[in-house]
């Protein structure tokens, strides 16, 4: 009886997040498909940083659902609730875990990005062994947007299908 009083209590606190998150809340489901593509609508090619990739229009993809952003409560730092996660997905391959996600710098000072996520499987589901990501030194410039591709080893035996979303679970940002 006691389990799903906690159950409860959990899901509705996932749910409270949901509901209030702000820009972090947006994301994307993980799964063994492909899920959606992220495009960018200039012709110049990302640039590659430590960790991540960043896109030199500043234009964000479109995502699946299911994502969790604890970044979005009023809580949050300023750079948890500066990013977004476009798509959580396991590539073609099936050897990775992979996270795309958007930073969006309202300020008016340039700031480099640490971005850490995590791989969750479904909330009272079978456990999943715990897969992390980070995009590092992401450039963001004052006022404009960029995205970043954080991926991990897929350490299962599966096609990836029992991780359901991803989290933002650490954010910084400092002044470039």
């Amino acid at each position: 009886m006691k389990l799903r009083h906690v159950r409860a209590v959990a899901v509705l606190g996932v749910v409270l997040v949901a509901l209030t998150g702000a820009r972090g809340s947006g994301g994307g489901g993980c799964g063994g498909s492909s899920g959606s593509s992220n495009s960018n609508s200039n012709s110049n090619s990302d640039t590659s940083t430590s960790g991540g990739t960043q896109g030199s229009d500043g234009s964000s993809g479109s995502g699946t659902g299911g994502a969790s952003v604890p970044g979005g409560g009023s809580g949050a730092s300023a750079a948890e609730r500066d990013v977004r996660i476009d798509d959580c997905r396991m590539d073609a391959a099936g050897k990775n875990l992979i996270a795309k996600i958007t930073v969006t710098n309202d300020d008016a000072l340039d700031y480099t990005y640490d971005v850490t996520l995590q791989f969750k499987g479904d909330l009272g589901g079978a456990p999943v062994t715990r897969a992390v990501a980070k995009v590092d030194d992401l450039l963001v410039p004052a006022s404009q947007s960029r995205t970043g591709e954080a991926s991990t080893a897929y350490l299962g035996d599966g096609n990836g299908s029992e991780y359901k979303k991803c989290e933002v679970i650490n954010a910084s940002r400092v002044t470039s």
